[in-house]
């Protein structure tokens, strides 16, 4: 019965106009045929099979066009669905002959057969009706009395209610009787569409823009829509008004679908599925597609979406390389997703691995049973395919291919045959499949591998010892190498604020890194071994190493290279027991007068404590810095080639100037420093 069709409201616009669709009650598929003639709807679903045209003798009915209308399906008073139904025009083709069989007619026609009272044409004629993602096809028997046959002439239609669809889908529908006598008659229909909802992009987001009046309340909702099994709801909302809502472009797979309707009593709820031809979608579905493994042999694809997939077993070897796949002996099989399937195995193994492809294209691969079963092995899988008359043959399978046992080829398996046949006979090979087509083997060849590398590894150890012999003869190098270059610190020890500010100095050269030798620190080694002993260890080492030895010039230290410099003795004056540089003279000076002071020896001094010109002439055949204003050179020439960049030497630099900084102060500060007229040498008055 007729109703005002205000529902479509959504799908409409935002000015709806009134239309006027037929509503059927229930979810009985139900069919009519026109005056005359009788109908039938077979129960359930038929499969559509291809099949080409045949020729018949006499007249038979074909379908010669068809038609649509547009309907409403409800289950509940306010529950409803759009649906198609469609009507199919029949005509009789052929011209009339006398019938061979009696199957046909309700009787034998005789000579004068032109309108036979009792007799009738009967037809199957099959219906096929695709909307993404569904397909149906339903068959209904048309009887058709002798006297409405007219060859060449229509003789009604057959209406069938009705195939569900949703707005916005494009519906294709294909008629053809059975046995076909002629090429089926198709249809292409595109539903309404929803130009309320627009789905655009934002760069990686997908928007969907719902365009309706902000009075507008109504349902939304979102959901996965599968062939096999029911729709999986993912997200839903009540909402007012226009709105947009954003999806990730990870999660816009083929088959999300958007569904939508008025709150209010008997409305229908829309649907559209906008990202089924999207490839962004189709990639994201593989990518979301998971294989798992169900014990002890069954696997299943995980994916929120129905595939066109095939899958069979393959073969990983350890050595890598790609999966070999076992056909024809196990062939692919057809996938239906979320649904469990088993190979025919005898016992798993980790070497074994499932292949999802689709059109051809490998799409997922997953050695399931490594999970379980544990990583990889070296195992060599062997393959015996069995013949007629009891023959079998037995290969290897390698990268290269299946190779023959007891073959004269290069290959690892051929070299290896007779063992292989050996383990196989003796019942060291573990068996996974077998069926009247053959069987498969894995074979260990971790022995064979142990007996073939033995020399390798002696080579190995021989190799590795000399190495390590190499490494102790270069311990000393390398130890210092990890630590960082040598440097040795003499200075005059002047008094304690000078001391305080060298051992500063020293501290802060240990963070570069570098290995720093101060009297300061060996007290008990110079108290043993006296200054002179100490000293001479400690140069000889430094300079074995590639290191420096830094003279610190003080006002005290000038004086001393003056005294010795003069008369080449030192000043009649007593010298503490831990003074090393008094000591040390007798060794620097003839370094410096015979030449063998570059690239052993640099001086330093510190800003405001002495100026450049106090330091004797002879020092300064060498570099002398001044610090801590010249600190960056400073230690670049003390670190060597091994120096970091010039940005980082720099930061280094502010760190060591930051630990002297307050030792430095102190120092000024100090007694016997410039301005209170003690402890300075001669040199001193001449400072700027």
């Amino acid at each position: 019965m007729p109703v005002p069709w205000f529902l479509l409201s959504l799908a409409l616009g935002r000015s709806p106009v009134v239309l006027s669709l037929e509503r059927l009650v229930g979810s009985q598929d139900a069919t009519r045929c026109s005056p005359g003639l009788s109908c039938h709807l077979w129960d359930g679903d038929v499969v559509c099979l291809p099949g080409s045209v045949v020729s018949t003798p006499g007249p038979v009915l074909v379908p010669t066009h068809l038609q649509t209308e547009l309907v409403l399906r409800c289950y509940q008073e306010t529950d409803c669905d759009l649906c198609v139904r469609v009507a199919v025009h029949l005509a009789v083709h052929g011209p009339w002959e006398e019938p061979e069989d009696e199957e046909k007619f309700g009787k034998v026609a005789g000579p004068e057969l032109e309108e036979p009272r009792n007799a009738s044409l009967q037809a199957q004629v099959v219906l096929s009706f695709q909307a993404y993602p569904t397909a149906r096809c339903v068959l209904l028997e048309v009887r058709v009395p002798a006297a409405l046959v007219q060859p060449g002439q229509s003789v009604g239609s057959v209406v069938f209610d009705c195939f569900e669809a949703a707005l916005g889908t494009e519906v294709q529908i294909w008629s053809y009787t059975q046995p076909r006598y002629q090429k089926e008659v198709n249809l292409t229909l595109q539903l309404p569409a929803l130009p309320w909802l627009s789905v655009t992009a934002d760069g990686d987001d997908v928007l969907l823009v719902l365009d309706v009046s902000e009075e507008q309340s109504f349902g939304l909702s979102l959901y996965w829509n599968q062939v096999q099994g029911p729709i999986k709801p993912w997200w839903h909302r009540n909402l007012t008004g226009p709105q947009t809502i954003t999806l990730n472009h990870t999660d816009i797979v083929p088959c999300l679908c958007v569904q939508a309707w008025t709150l209010e009593p008997d409305s229908v709820r829309t649907n559209i599925c906008p990202f089924r031809k999207d490839p962004r979608a189709h990639r994201n579905l593989w990518q979301a597609a998971r294989l798992q493994l169900l014990p002890p042999r069954g696997w299943r694809l995980d994916a929120p979406c129905s595939l066109p997939a095939q899958a069979t077993l393959c073969w990983q070897a350890l050595g890598g390389g790609p999966c070999q796949p076992l056909v024809p002996l196990l062939p692919r099989e057809n996938v239906t997703v979320n649904m469990a399937l088993e190979f025919p195995l005898l016992k798993g193994h980790p070497n074994l691995c499932v292949q999802v492809s689709s059109w051809k294209k490998l799409q997922l691969q997953e050695c399931l049973w490594a999970d379980s079963l544990g990583p990889l092995k070296n195992d060599m899988l062997l393959v015996e395919t069995r013949g007629p008359q009891d023959n079998r043959s037995l290969c290897a399978l390698e990268p290269s291919g299946c190779t023959p046992l007891l073959n004269r080829a290069s290959t690892r398996a051929a070299r290896l045959g007779e063992q292989l046949l050996q383990d196989l006979r003796s019942g060291q090979c573990l068996q996974l499949w077998d069926d009247d087509l053959g069987a498969l083997w894995a074979c260990s060849m971790d022995k064979y591998i142990h007996q073939r590398w033995v020399l390798v590894w002696l080579a190995c150890l021989l190799f590795a010892a000399a190495l390590f012999l190499l490494l102790l003869l270069k311990k000393d190098h390398v130890k210092g190498a990890a630590r960082g270059r040598a440097a040795l610190l003499l200075y005059s020890a002047d008094d304690a604020g000078f001391e305080r500010l060298v051992g500063a100095l020293a501290s802060a050269l240990c963070q570069l890194p570098l290995r720093v030798a101060v009297d300061l620190w060996s007290r008990r080694e110079l108290s043993a071994q006296g200054p002179l002993a100490w000293f001479h260890a400690q140069r000889r080492q430094t300079v074995q190493e590639g290191g420096t030895v830094v003279l610190i010039f003080s006002p005290g230290a000038v004086a001393l290279c003056h005294e010795w410099l003069q008369d080449g003795a030192p000043a009649p004056r007593a010298h503490g027991p831990h003074d090393a540089f008094a000591a040390s003279l007798s060794c620097v000076l003839p370094d410096f007068l015979q030449g063998r002071a570059p690239g052993r020896y640099v001086g330093a001094y510190f800003d405001r404590l002495l100026h450049r010109d106090a330091v004797p002439a002879l020092f300064r055949t060498v570099p002398v810095f001044s610090l801590p204003s010249q600190l960056p050179d400073f230690l670049g020439t003390l670190q060597g080639p091994g120096a970091p960049r010039p940005g980082r030497l720099g930061e280094k630099a502010e760190q060591v100037s930051r630990a002297l900084q307050p030792a430095l102060d102190s120092c000024l500060r100090s007694p016997g420093t410039p301005g209170t007229g003690r402890g300075m040498g001669p040199e001193a008055g001449d400072r700027t």
